[in-house]
């Protein structure tokens, strides 16, 4: 066992560490913002504004993120007035193409997510905000919005992490976060099991704290759920 080539590249793994919860915490808050709106777009009683919505989600969840980051990164160059254009020197990063395709990957699940949440909310509290005499966003801020987040929480919490784990995939296209750091290591000491063993390891960490932070969540905010079942 060749643990000294972990431990003399632990700054390599810290850094490596801060681009993966980056990449995480980036994406998700944007996700988030994307999938808000498109929430209330899914259930719209419009067939062309939920069906287009529909679309969108049916593609990023019906095809493999890797397939996916990959036709960003690679597929956007062989256009040449994207190229031309004054976006190029953004999407020919790798930094944000891996974003844009995180970004657009959860915020289909996100959107499907939030979708489910709000078609879970009871008519009675639509109707309590309609006879308070809310407006439309009114309602939506005060009541529809966060009674939606309340009944996605558990769903959200496996989305999130299951971002920080997709996260790896960055590392296709020359990000070093965690993995990128093991597989260089690998490369360079000729070694498989110990680099990656310790990338393991980040993300056990990294995921057992995302873990508890949601049963935190869960048990503050959505315990009323359990107990009226």
């Amino acid at each position: 066992m060749n643990w000294y080539v972990v431990t003399e590249n632990l700054g390599q793994y810290a850094a490596g560490a801060r681009l993966t919860l980056l990449l995480t915490v980036v994406s998700l808050l944007l996700a988030f913002c994307l999938a808000v709106p498109l929430a209330f777009a899914r259930n719209s009683a419009d067939r062309r504004i939920s069906g287009a919505v529909q679309v969108y989600t049916t593609l990023f969840r019906g095809t493999p993120l890797l397939v996916q980051l990959f036709l960003i990164y690679f597929g956007l160059a062989q256009f040449g007035w994207l190229r031309a254009s004054i976006l190029w020197p953004w999407l020919s990063s790798p930094l944000v193409c891996a974003i844009l395709t995180f970004v657009l990957n959860s915020g289909a699940y996100t959107t499907e997510i939030f979708a489910g949440g709000l078609r879970a909310i009871p008519k009675g509290e639509v109707e309590a905000a309609r006879a308070c005499g809310f407006s439309p966003l009114q309602a939506a801020r005060r009541i529809l919005i966060p009674a939606m987040l309340t009944r996605a929480l558990p769903l959200y919490g496996n989305e999130v992490i299951m971002m920080l784990h997709a996260t790896s995939l960055a590392s296709t296209v020359t990000l070093l976060e965690v993995t990128g750091v093991a597989r260089n290591l690998t490369l360079n000491y000729y070694i498989q099991l110990e680099p990656y063993a310790a990338a393991a390891l980040i993300y056990l960490g990294l995921t057992a704290v995302l873990v508890g932070g949601f049963q935190i969540l869960e048990a503050r905010h959505a315990r009323y759920l359990r107990l009226r079942r």
